[in-house]
């Protein structure tokens, strides 16, 4: 069937429009998106930049908020992430190479990633009412660094095997073919040719959810982590504090210096935040280069 000029000229134009309705659209989404952040970002930095200094990172909790500082705070969210990430990351990494090498696309693994699918979108509460009846009653390990740990790895875990799967999917067949041909085993071919080839997207993707997790506040709530800490944790079943706890704490609180220490840590939560983000750029990028060459 021929068009006729006009028709199709309509056509075109209908086209046009919709194409220019739909930039539009995803503009505006960009610009609400970076909106909030900057609002965010210039709201807690008027509030709280004149609170930061080094006193402030080097002290503990006081009942003085001119006299209070977050490094329980600091340190105890470094060490929650550097377990987290021992626990999680094996683990995670491990699911992923047996679900996407071995099982492949059978009618179980299609049903264990619909389940990890479903896990990944759980509210972050749910997993601190599994931490707290699991590790903290059932395991004794009472509201612990570890317990905390092992929470936070639960919370990431569908995160970390999601993307691993998706790194794990993006090298060529070729490769894992070819390995074979000369000899390897799959083991082998797993650990030298495909891993290496995967590890930029499974670094990324960790690291990403690791940032989620160093800002996440519920479930450190729901499994009881302290929020008056006067000294670092020594052990790994040390009572513990974290910066979103800490933050939490203070908001709480009815004296307008404790908002303005808030505002202070949200900051260097946020500058934490960036870091990690910052990371996963780089490493991917250093990584996929290495990889190339």
């Amino acid at each position: 069937m021929r068009l006729e000029a006009g028709a199709l000229s309509r056509m075109l134009l209908r086209r046009q429009v919709a194409e220019v309705g739909f930039r539009a659209v995803a503009v505006a989404a960009l610009l609400v998106a970076l909106g909030s952040l900057v609002a965010l970002l210039l709201d807690a930095f008027v509030d709280g930049a004149g609170r930061l200094s080094w006193q402030f990172l080097t002290s503990f909790p006081s009942r003085h908020p001119e006299q209070a500082g977050i490094l329980a705070a600091l340190v105890g969210s470094v060490a929650l992430i550097l377990l987290t990430a021992v626990f999680a990351l094996p683990i995670g990494v491990g699911a992923a190479v047996y679900l996407e090498e071995y099982e492949g696309r059978t009618w179980w693994a299609r049903v264990i990633e619909v389940n990890i699918a479903n896990l990944a979108g759980v509210p972050s509460i749910v997993y601190g009412l599994l931490g707290l009846e699991l590790f903290v009653r059932a395991l004794h390990l009472e509201r612990s660094l570890l317990a905390g740990a092992l929470t936070m790895a639960l919370l990431v875990l569908p995160i970390i095997i999601i993307a691993s799967r998706e790194a794990l999917r993006t090298v060529p067949n070729s490769i894992r073919e070819a390995s074979c041909a000369l000899g390897a085993t799959q083991w082998q071919t797993i650990w030298h040719q495909v891993l290496p080839m995967a590890f930029p997207g499974i670094l990324t993707g960790s690291i990403l959810a690791f940032s989620r997790a160093i800002g996440e506040a519920a479930p450190l709530i729901t499994i009881g982590a302290l929020t008056y800490v006067a000294f670092l944790p020594d052990g790994l079943l040390s009572p513990f504090t974290a910066l979103p706890i800490q933050i939490f704490n203070w908001v709480s609180r009815p004296q307008p210096g404790f908002h303005v220490n808030a505002a202070a840590a949200i900051i260097v939560l946020l500058v934490v935040l960036l870091l990690l983000n910052a990371a996963a750029v780089y490493l991917r990028h250093r990584y996929q280069r290495r990889v190339q060459l």
